[in-house]
């Protein structure tokens, strides 16, 4: 079981959306880290199972204030809570100015993340949504300790330049300078693109073909559908059958996709079913 970090270089194409559909559709039991420095938008967007609202100091604040102590795997737990639909979740900071509380904690929470799976008790994939990342970002950290890093980009063609040129960079930071690294490196990069789904095809060849160009060792793991009803639906702001949105069958095919090529580098026991939209 493994640490799969979903971010973004520039702007906001929608990574608290696909962090949340693909963890409400992962195959094994799953947590949900709002891994973002720069604050986490879930208690805003969605409510506890309870009904009421998510507890905003119960998550990566709450670690934050223990974290220095050490932190093990299955203490990830005791800061969880359970949102509408049974998706586990560690809600994020309230802003980017809490992320003080963690400053030289985030391999320590990498290490966590990563551990989960192997917890004899409770054992989980952690998908952590790192939000907007930078040269030298503290979620950079957490990196390192992911079996897969996820870069979620438009298909703008500034967009696509942007996740091409940091590709490049996150390869030559994690597996060095050497071109092509990435794709034998631990942790694997990726690329998923929101899209509309009559072009996802079209669309990923030509991003493919700029990766390969660039030399980076990148590929395009998946499309996700824009879908902004689906994303309102899995943020309960709008009624409907989430399982049948654009935005979850989506979500289900990068998901049944990325565990077929990469799931056996990280098999390990199933855990307790995982949340909504099956």
């Amino acid at each position: 079981m493994a640490l799969i970090a979903l971010a973004a270089d520039k702007g906001s194409p929608g990574v608290t959306t696909a962090a949340v559909a693909l963890s409400a559709v992962w195959p094994r039991r799953t947590l949900l880290a709002e891994a973002d420095p720069a604050g986490g938008d879930l208690v805003y967007r969605s409510s506890a199972s309870h009904g009421g609202p998510l507890n905003p100091n119960s998550g990566m604040l709450s670690i934050a204030a223990t974290a220095r102590r050490g932190l093990a795997a299955d203490q990830l737990w005791d800061h969880a809570q359970t949102m509408s639909g049974g998706l586990d979740v560690l809600v994020g900071l309230g802003s980017s100015e809490q992320s003080a509380g963690l400053i030289g904690q985030w391999p320590l929470l990498g290490k966590a993340f990563a551990q989960l799976g192997d917890s004899p008790h409770a054992p989980a994939d952690v998908i952590a949504d790192c939000g907007r990342i930078s040269a030298d970002g503290p979620a950079l950290e957490l990196f390192a300790h992911a079996s897969l890093v996820l870069l979620v980009a438009r298909t703008t063609p500034e967009s696509i330049a942007r996740v091409r040129d940091r590709a490049l960079a996150l390869s030559a930071r994690l597996h060095g300078a050497q071109r092509g690294a990435a794709q034998f490196g631990t942790p694997l990069l990726g690329v998923v693109l929101v899209t509309d789904p009559k072009d996802s095809a079209k669309v990923v060849n030509q991003v493919n073909d700029m990766l390969v160009a660039s030399h980076s060792g990148v590929r395009v793991v998946g499309t996700l559908a824009y879908d902004p009803q689906g994303a309102d639906q899995l943020a309960g702001r709008r009624r409907g059958r989430l399982d049948k949105s654009l935005l979850i069958r989506s979500a289900r095919q990068v998901s049944f996709d990325i565990n077929q090529q990469y799931g056996t580098l990280w098999a390990g026991p199933a855990g307790a079913p995982p949340g909504t939209a099956r």
